[in-house]
Formats: C-alpha cells, structure tokens, sequence
C-alpha cells in the first residue's frame, strides 16, 4: 500500500525526534541515578566521619554492644532494624542489602578489636527520586505525542508545494486548466525545476500525439479518395450487362474488399479522434448485427457456415455506432476466418454480447496475446491471413469506450467472445430513436 509523502516526512520527522528525545530521557535518568549514588556516598562519608569522631571523644556515647553481631550497631534516623546475621561476614565498607523486603546501606567500619554497623535507609529519598524520574519519563511521552502532531503540520508546510503541483498535474491531466503548469507559483527551487522538466516533457507529448493525430487523419482522408473511386467504379460496372458471372463474382470481391477498407479507415479516424467518444446513441442490436453480417454473406455462404441471432428484436444498447460496427465486423470477420464449418452464434445476456463460433480455436499459449498488434495465433489453419490489427483496433476502441471484453477458445472446439455493452434506457430505446431500424 502506498503513502502519501506527507505522511513519510512526519514519520521520518516523528521517528527522529522521539529517538532523541528517549535517548535524552535515558541519559538524563542515568545521570541522576549516577548523581544520587555519589550523594548518598558522600552523607555516608561524612555521617561516619563525624560519627567516629564524637566516639573517640567521648566513648561514652557508643551504642550497647550486640553481642550476636559482635559488634556496635547503629541505626541513622529513628528506624529500627535488625540485621541478619549474615551482615557480620560483609567486608569493611558500604553495602546495599535488603531487609524486609527494603532496600538499606549498611557500613562497616572497624572499631579496635571490634566493628561498627551503621544503618542508613535512604528509602523516602529514593522514592522521591524515582517519582522525579517517573515523572521525567511521562513528560517524555508526551512531549513524544506532541512531536507527532507537531511532526505532521510541519510536513504539511513542507510538502505543500509538492502537494499543489501533484494537484495541478492532475487539473491538466483532466483536461482542465491552462495547458502547462506555471513554475511561478513555487518559491522552492527543486519544485520549480520539477514543474519546468514537466511542463517540457508534457509539450513534447502532445505535439507528439498531435503528429500522430494528423498523420493518421491525413493518411485516412487521402485513403478515402481512391476508394470512392474505386467504389463508384464497382457501382458502374455492375450495370455493364455485358460483364459475365465471373467478372461479376470477382467484381463484388473487389466491392466487399473496398468495404473493408473503408472499414478500416474509419477506426483510423476513431482511434484519431478522441471526441468522437462522446456520441453515444441507442443502437438496436439485432438490426445492427444483420448490417455488420451483411458484407459477409458470400463467404459464410460459400463456407456453409450458418449465422443464429439469438438477441431480442426489441433490445437496445448505449454505444457509438461507427466504432460499434468495426468492432463487431472484426470479431465477426475473425470467426469466419477461421471457421471451416458449424456456426457463429450471437446472444444477449446480462449486459454482455456474446459472439461464439465453431472454429478452430485458439491455443492456450496464444490467447493472452490475441489483442496485441501483428500478432497471429494460427496462421496455418486458414489460407486468408490477416496482418494481426484487427483485434488490436477492437481493444483500443473498446478501451475507448469503456466497453470491456473478454475471449475465450479451445484448440479445435471454438471460440466465444463476450463484450460488455450497456442496455440503453427505455425513454432511450423507445420507437424513432434508432436510426438503423428506420
């Protein structure tokens, strides 16, 4: 899943900035604790100091003698403690040990022949210590909760001009909006930069597709002189009652031949024309069916292939009716090309066309490149070969048009084409409004 680079600066920004903050909590508590050792070392110190020396001055003040410990014990503060008497093998010096569950410093200092155990408990200073701490350590929290939000506005001003040029690319990709992005409008260099390479890289593109698009709408325009020519000649001969019945079979293969390529020269324009996407009309599919099949009687005649229209007289579609047409003529002129015998069978179901013949099929490792361009699945089952653009128009014009198709074949049992086509609605489709049925 993808995120957005708002949300990356915060985190890298969040995430930086609560690490120094728990590593400066950490140290500042390691501090103290180091600062709160030498303290109570140094009470130690100069509690014992003093102690031993009112001792010495007046031995008189030496505590009774506890003759389990062997030794002299003294407590600092009013507490009092027995020790254990593991105490008495503790070396001279300062000891932490735990008595009831208590922690206390117990020093060890030798006295003559003998020694004196001096008590401290230090436990009311320890737990105001870790109360500083533990209030240290939720400061630190939530200074951390701060960082996030503050973290995440900061990026917002950071990434802002980042976020109005993704907003302007977008505009213009819409089709809205000046054409090309207005470096102006950003003070920060990288993004001004980014804007200038966008703004040239955009130009280049659309100069490129209006190349395309004018070379296309001119190589289509000049096509359609000479086959008008050549149409109109057809027309002329065809009333020469002197031309013989194989003249005339070779006279209507030359007519059909220019048909298709007239065909051809209209998804030109279509895949040319971008705004042609819009005209969408209520299309009655089984009078559109029979004007597609209409130019290929002859040779499904000649194949003793049959045609079912298996679709509801009265159904009606939204579509644009020229790229309609050259989408099914394709599909159609696919199946008789490599149908030997059987049928090619048009139903209507749930939205989807579906257009199945009985033909040679399509092997497996063929189908996922049926739509890309000069591709050929199986040129050796049929002697009438294409170039392999025929269904790469179908799946630019439906891709157009938002129609989706589907195929799906079988080595030696057939193929079935689906193609989505939306049911018009019913003021739509209501008698008059297709022209094809008039």
């Amino acid at each position: 899943m993808r995120s957005s680079l708002r949300f990356k600066v915060a985190l890298a920004f969040s995430a930086l900035t609560i690490l120094l903050l728990v590593a400066q909590a950490l140290g500042v508590k390691a501090l103290a604790e180091a600062q709160e050792e030498k303290l109570i070392a140094a009470l130690i110190h100069d509690d014992i100091a003093n102690l031993l020396q009112s001792y010495q001055s007046d031995p008189a003040l030496l505590p009774q003698f506890d003759a389990r410990m062997n030794g002299y014990v003294s407590t600092a503060g009013r507490a009092t403690v027995t020790l254990p008497a593991t105490v008495k093998e503790l070396s001279a010096g300062t000891h932490e040990i735990i008595v009831n569950d208590e922690e206390i410093h117990v020093v060890v200092v030798p006295l003559g022949n003998t020694r004196l155990y001096r008590i401290y408990d230090f436990g009311a200073y320890e737990q105001r210590f870790k109360r500083v701490i533990n209030a240290l350590m939720a400061g630190t929290g939530v200074f951390a909760l701060l960082t996030i939000w503050l973290a995440y506005g900061l990026s917002g001003l950071l990434v802002r001009q980042v976020v109005g040029l993704a907003q302007q690319v977008k505009v213009l990709w819409l089709g809205g909006g000046s054409a090309s992005i207005n470096p102006g409008k950003y003070d920060e260099v990288e993004i001004t930069e980014l804007a200038n390479a966008f703004n040239a890289y955009h130009q280049r593109m659309a100069d490129m597709v209006e190349r395309e698009k004018a070379f296309t709408s001119n190589v289509s325009h000049e096509l359609r002189t000479p086959l008008t020519t050549i149409k109109t000649s057809c027309e002329l001969l065809e009333q020469d009652t002197s031309i013989g019945g194989k003249s005339r079979a070779r006279l209507r293969q030359i007519e059909q031949a220019t048909d298709n390529m007239r065909e051809t020269v209209d998804a030109l324009l279509i895949l040319a024309r971008e705004e042609l996407a819009e005209r969408q009309e209520p299309v009655g599919m089984t009078r559109m069916i029979e004007t597609v099949l209409a130019p290929f009687v002859d040779s499904l005649t000649a194949k003793g292939v049959n045609t079912v229209v298996d679709v509801d007289l009265c159904l009606h579609i939204m579509a644009n009716r020229s790229a309609l047409a050259i989408v099914l003529s394709n599909l159609i002129d696919n199946a008789i090309r490599y149908t030997a015998h059987g049928h090619i069978r048009f139903s209507y179901e749930d939205g989807w066309l579906q257009i199945e013949d009985t033909g040679a099929g399509i092997a497996p490792q063929a189908l996922p490149h049926v739509f890309d361009r000069f591709y050929q699945a199986a040129p050796q089952q049929t002697s009438t070969r294409g170039i392999g653009i025929g269904l790469s128009i179908v799946k630019k014009i439906c891709d157009r048009y938002g129609w989706a198709i589907d195929l799906h074949s079988e080595p030696d049992r057939g193929t079935r084409v689906w193609l989505r086509l939306p049911l018009a609605t019913p003021e739509a489709a209501r008698p008059g409004t297709d022209p094809a049925r008039s």
